[in-house]
């Protein structure tokens, strides 16, 4: 008794599409936002913000792995 290709492929599409949006999705939006965080402007901010909520889930599941604490500040002498 074998499963049919029709269903293979379709949960292996399910998969690449649950991955893309639990893990890869996530961790771009992750670096995109500390690479640009303080220098965008108030529109890119505005996505950044949507992709964020966008992703959560993914965010939720990778935020122990995750370090989205501040650049430290430079003390100037």
């Amino acid at each position: 008794m074998s499963i049919p290709t029709d269903i293979l492929t379709t949960g292996a599409i399910y998969l690449g599409l649950a991955g893309a949006f639990l893990l890869v999705m996530p961790l771009m939006v992750y670096f995109y936002l500390q690479k640009r965080w303080y220098t965008a402007g108030s529109v890119e901010r505005f996505f950044m913000y949507f992709f964020m909520f966008f992703c959560f889930p993914g965010v939720l599941l990778l935020s122990p792995f995750l370090n989205f604490r501040p650049r430290p500040r430079p003390i100037a002498p």
